[in-house]
């Protein structure tokens, strides 16, 4: 007899059974499946909308009607045009934002940058959506337009360059669709949680869960500050740059 081959596959009859019994020892033992099965809550029923349309759960910020909903940034009447289903940008009469505030959300909010196309870079449709008056989310006609990365549209301000660039024609709509999770503080006002985002451009992931590093600054870098609930921001940067079916589901 060949000992040398006895030991062999000794050794490998062995191996095989060892990893065996490993592999069902990870698997840990079966139980009866009624015992996996959760039955409550029961998720709350929710009609979806169509072709855009808000959820039935959804809070309407703006249906193409009236600036009800929004104020200036001092808190008075907001001063930007409405006509044909859309608010437009009015220049130099100031940013607005919602009267009502929020912290986490689901935000679906539609833009067009206008179609005749004036200046090139940061001078071409530019505006910008601020989740509770901080952290912007880009709005900029950056369709073969050129400028910097971490400031085209889509991006995080300043802070985070788009996964890529989904943006449409000047004079079209766009959409954007964001999942924004709010900081979290600590009693003593320190960062116990940072701001996090996700970005659809046009049904097409942009921004994948980042986690902002503070308030969007233009000419410094972001520190946290501890803060409550605050309002969504539209920006007047001087471009009549148009929005429409704005509604925010709390989370």
């Amino acid at each position: 007899m060949d000992f040398s081959k006895f030991m062999i596959s000794g050794i490998l009859v062995l191996g095989a059974l060892f990893v065996g019994f490993d592999s069902k020892a990870q698997k840990g033992p079966t139980l009866e499946p009624k015992l996996t099965e959760v039955w409550e809550p029961v998720p709350a029923k929710v009609t979806p909308g169509e072709n855009n349309a808000a959820p039935s759960d959804a809070i309407i910020l703006f249906d193409g009607k009236d600036l009800n909903e929004w104020v200036n940034s001092k808190g008075g009447p907001a001063e930007w045009i409405v006509e044909e289903d859309a608010m437009t940008v009015k220049p130099k009469t100031g940013a607005i934002k919602s009267k009502l505030k929020f912290s986490d959300f689901q935000l679906h909010i539609e833009w067009r940058a206008p179609s005749e196309i004036v200046g090139e870079g940061q001078g071409r449709g530019n505006s910008g959506i601020f989740m509770m008056e901080k952290y912007e989310l880009q709005v900029l006609d950056s369709y073969e337009s050129k400028t910097y990365s971490n400031g085209q549209a889509g991006s995080i301000y300043k802070q985070s360059i788009p996964l890529v660039n989904a943006c449409k024609g000047p004079g079209e709509w766009q959409t954007y669709d964001v999942i924004f999770m709010a900081p979290e503080f600590t009693e003593q006002g320190t960062l116990k949680s940072p701001a996090r985002i996700t970005v659809l451009h046009n049904g097409i992931l942009i921004q994948n869960n980042f986690e902002l590093k503070g308030p969007t600054e233009y000419n410094r870098l972001p520190k946290y500050e501890a803060h409550g609930k605050g309002s969504i921001t539209l920006q007047d940067h001087g471009n009549p740059v148009s929005y429409r079916n704005i509604w925010i589901r709390e989370l």
